[in-house]
């Protein structure tokens, strides 16, 4: 199982309650004609803005994404690794809430203090990601591809371990349970066991967040872990993934091509359509055993 983080998680300033990772709401349910209102959750969605701080500089925002709160020092810490802004837990030196003018905003902006300057042209570099999409965000389409080596050549996978992964992905959503409206990746070793899972209502920040988690606790790469994630595998999932080292990744859902380039680029295995006993194969074959 996942460690305790290795550096400081602080949450020392005043601010107003948390917000969680579902809101009350009521509805007028229509049901075959009748109506009737009653209690209903909704999954929470709200910005949260990723700033950094270098040694001897003031702070500097460097994306906002809508997220469920929940996670949210793994989700910037994970963000800014998976985007190869820093390099690893070395380039951390601790996470916290920010206090800014509005209180009510208290929880939605984190600082990430760094421990070295970052590239220069970080500047210059802006993202913005809504829930459901990360990479069309980006200011500029030649920031799309961070550095990634090849993966290692990690485990190989018996073609049972892999079917049972959708239902113990599903077993663990629990935000899901009350709203149906998250996505959600986890982390599972070669026999199926699960690691970890996060949820979000955006695929991206959910595997930023299992990612994140793994980093503040020392454990990257993760060279002998299973990414599974709800819905479509896109290439910046598939590119998260690389960043953080792992060798095999598998969607509930369909890839897209450049997925597919992109996994068989860095080396990696890379399984689609995972429902029930069948699943694709679009990369990485040599991972997944005879049966």
């Amino acid at each position: 199982m996942t460690s305790e983080p290795l550096i400081p998680l602080t949450d020392d300033e005043p601010g107003p309650a948390r917000p969680g990772a579902s809101t009350r709401v009521r509805v007028l349910e229509v049901d075959d004609g009748k109506r009737r209102r009653r209690p209903d959750r909704l999954a929470t969605e709200e910005p949260m803005e990723i700033r950094v701080e270098e040694p001897g500089a003031e702070q500097r925002s460097i994306a906002v994404t809508m997220r469920t709160p929940g996670s949210d020092f793994e989700l910037a810490a994970g963000f800014l690794f998976t985007e190869g802004l820093v390099d690893g837990l070395n380039d951390v030196s601790s996470v916290r809430y920010c206090a800014v003018p509005k209180t009510e905003q208290h929880y939605n902006v984190v600082t990430v203090a760094v421990s070295r300057a970052l590239d220069p042209d970080l500047g210059q570099r802006a993202f913005y990601a809504t829930s459901s999409c990360g990479i069309c965000g980006k200011a500029s389409l030649d920031a799309v591809e961070v550095t990634c080596a090849l993966v290692a050549e990690g485990p190989v996978v018996d073609p049972a371990v892999l079917t049972g992964l959708p239902d113990a992905l599903r077993s663990a959503q629990q935000v899901f349970d009350r709203t149906g409206g998250l996505h959600a990746a986890a982390l599972f070793d070669s026999s199926g066991a699960l690691v970890l899972s996060r949820e979000d209502v955006g695929r991206h920040n959910a595997v930023d967040k299992v990612i994140g988690a793994e980093l503040l606790a020392g454990n990257v790469p993760l060279s002998d872990r299973i990414l599974m994630v709800s819905g479509r595998a896109s290439f910046e999932i598939v590119q998260k993934a690389a960043r953080a080292g792992i060798p095999v990744l598998c969607a509930v859902s369909a890839p897209s091509s450049l997925a597919v380039d992109g996994a068989r680029r860095f080396g990696m295995t890379l399984v689609g359509f995972l429902r029930g006993s069948r699943f694709n194969v679009y990369t990485g074959s040599e991972r997944i055993t005879a049966g």
